[in-house]
């Protein structure tokens, strides 16, 4: 299974972002979603999640700027970031799964590519 995140790019504080996560395999609208990040130095964290119903979940950090969104009929996901700050600076990588518990918390096996974001004046 391939994870593909790409968008990511240097921008300004206050900018704006569009992330896009293409997976490979079957069954993509079984699946939960996430976006995750990583700063350096700091542990791997989940930003936002989306359920297979279309609910979804984000971090108290990124509530009202950022938003989550799936499309099954192209197997990818996306991730609108606005307002940005600098300490969104991160890896942006995306996963997916069958269970919530696993998209909460960010247990999986294995880990696509992940795209640069830099917030910076």
């Amino acid at each position: 299974v391939q994870l593909q995140a790409s968008g990511g790019g240097l921008v300004q504080p206050g900018g704006s972002l569009r992330l896009s996560c293409q997976t490979s395999g079957s069954m993509f609208s079984i699946n939960q979603l996430g976006w995750y990040r990583q700063a350096p130095g700091k542990e791997r964290e989940l930003v936002a999640a989306i359920t297979t119903a279309g609910s979804t979940h984000y971090a108290d950090s990124v509530k009202g700027r950022f938003t989550i969104a799936r499309n099954n009929a192209e197997n990818t996901v996306y991730l609108q970031m606005n307002s940005l700050k600098p300490e969104d600076t991160a890896v942006y990588y995306c996963n997916k799964g069958h269970r919530w518990l696993t998209i909460l918390n960010g247990n999986f096996g294995s880990w696509g590519q992940g795209t640069q974001v830099t917030v910076s004046s």
